[in-house]
């Protein structure tokens, strides 16, 4: 795909879908700057990437953080052509049981960090002549779901700043989209205990009656990366195994 030779950002890419998604990028010629708190995972990870990846530890619920991460990327690459908004967190708790303090955690890891990641990104960009953001939503960034107010709130917040980042930044050649990954095994949906056949079963129900792989999830944010996208901006792409066509068969 039209990745090669662009400068690309994935947070949260220590694992699971923001470690894919960096392995597709740098297969795909782009050189990839790496961000997450977990250092010494992610200096591993960089690693493994190979040559064209580089590994920024950073805060990114933070506007240091991000001047961090822009200045590394535009000194090893010397410019900024994509974003991948990817650190996540999810924490289930019943509404009446969730402190402000975690409310807001989740918030900032899920939502202040993808604006911020904007705002950051978005003058160097209009500067080079265009760019690329990628949010990363979920299913309960469209529907509620019991124990999951800050999660869900989080996510409907992403794919509403999507839009509106989409509809601002156009016009500067910047395009925003939204990919909403279903049930994927990662590291932070793993269960205690459950083995491949307790996955199967909890998901069995879906039309494609299974998880999905990050691999599948980084496939098409790289395709939204790639210069074959060029019409596709503020909207959602939904990659789920059918999870929101319906309620699951009986």
């Amino acid at each position: 795909m039209g990745v090669h030779g662009k400068a690309c950002i994935v947070t949260g890419a220590a694992r699971g879908i923001g470690e894919a998604t960096a392995r597709a990028l740098a297969a795909g010629g782009a050189g990839v700057v790496l961000v997450d708190r977990r250092e010494e995972l992610l200096a591993e990870v960089a690693s493994s990437v190979g040559d064209a990846a580089i590994a920024v530890a950073a805060d990114v619920t933070t506007e240091e953080g991000w001047a961090d991460v822009v200045g590394a990327t535009l000194g090893a690459l010397g410019r900024v052509d994509v974003l991948v908004n990817n650190a996540g967190i999810i924490r289930v708790r019943a509404l009446v049981d969730t402190d402000l303090e975690l409310f807001r955690r989740v918030l900032d890891t899920n939502l202040v960090s993808a604006f911020l990641g904007l705002r950051a990104v978005a003058p160097v960009m209009q500067d080079q002549g265009g760019g690329v953001v990628i949010n990363l939503s979920s299913p309960q960034g469209l529907e509620g779901r019991e124990g999951m107010s800050a999660y869900t709130a989080s996510k409907f917040g992403v794919r509403g700043l999507t839009r509106t980042a989409a509809i601002e930044l156009g016009p500067i050649g910047v395009r925003v989209n939204c990919v909403v990954p279903g049930p994927t095994r990662t590291a932070m949906t793993a269960r205690d205990g459950w083995s491949d056949d307790d996955y199967d079963r909890a998901y069995g129900g879906y039309p494609l009656g299974r998880m999905g792989a990050p691999e599948e999830i980084a496939a098409v944010i790289a395709f939204l990366a790639s210069d074959e996208a060029s019409f596709c901006t503020g909207a959602d792409f939904v990659v789920d195994g059918g999870v929101l066509a319906g309620k699951p068969r009986s």
